[in-house]
């Protein structure tokens, strides 16, 4: 299904992201953007959001003839930008502050989505075993939130603005970063992309060829 998602997807995510990231500058005054570095993030989230395209992009280009629209996977470059606008609108309409578990099951979806869409760009030929793949997907949901949380505490947590409570909120947000990024590696070996040849998803299922004389 993500394969399917056409062009203008990405394009409306980061448009929607950049606005409110603008919003965000013109109007430093409004409490819900107070004391969450949003300086850092009009910087930081455009060329985040735009780095996994580029990657793909460069090294397709090196050892491939260039792509056609329809290798190009909008879906998967969608699901990583998509924990970027999620979090900025949460923002904008104060959802952190004024509902108690949006972080949590932000936390939580927002690693799925993205994990689930750098799991799609991992492997894609499908040359690794699914389990593999799987322990990659997940190792990497928790590396990306030990980052993010270690990017939060410099950005303002340091600061004092959001200390109380710190330590729970931090073990929290690692431990649901952690189990959203285990959530897209079941869901992406489960459900590979279409174009992976079924016997190519495990190495240990494909039928043996017999050897010439």
């Amino acid at each position: 299904m993500a394969a399917r998602i056409a062009p203008w997807s990405c394009l409306v995510v980061f448009v929607a992201t950049v606005l409110q990231l603008g919003a965000a500058a013109v109007l430093p005054g409004l409490p819900q953007f107070a004391g969450k570095a949003f300086g850092a993030r009009a910087v930081l989230y455009p060329v985040l959001m735009l780095s996994v395209p580029a990657w793909w992009f460069l090294r397709r280009r090196r050892p491939a003839p260039p792509a056609t629209p329809r290798d190009v996977p909008w879906g998967a470059f969608t699901l990583v930008m998509l924990p970027f606008l999620v979090d900025v609108t949460g923002n904008t309409l104060d959802l952190y502050d004024r509902v108690g578990w949006f972080d949590d099951v932000c936390h939580l979806a927002n690693w799925a989505l993205m994990c689930g869409g750098l799991g799609l760009l991992t492997d894609p030929e499908g040359r690794a075993s699914r389990g593999l793949r799987a322990l990659a997907i997940a190792g990497l949901g928790a590396l990306l939130a030990i980052v993010w949380e270690l990017g939060e505490w410099w950005t303002f947590m340091r600061f004092g603005t959001e200390l109380d409570g710190a330590y729970l909120d931090t073990l929290g947000d690692l431990a649901l970063g952690s189990l959203g990024g285990l959530l897209a590696a079941v869901l992406v070996v489960m459900f590979p992309p279409r174009h992976v040849p079924r016997e190519a998803e495990d190495p240990a299922r494909r039928p043996s060829r017999p050897r010439g004389r």
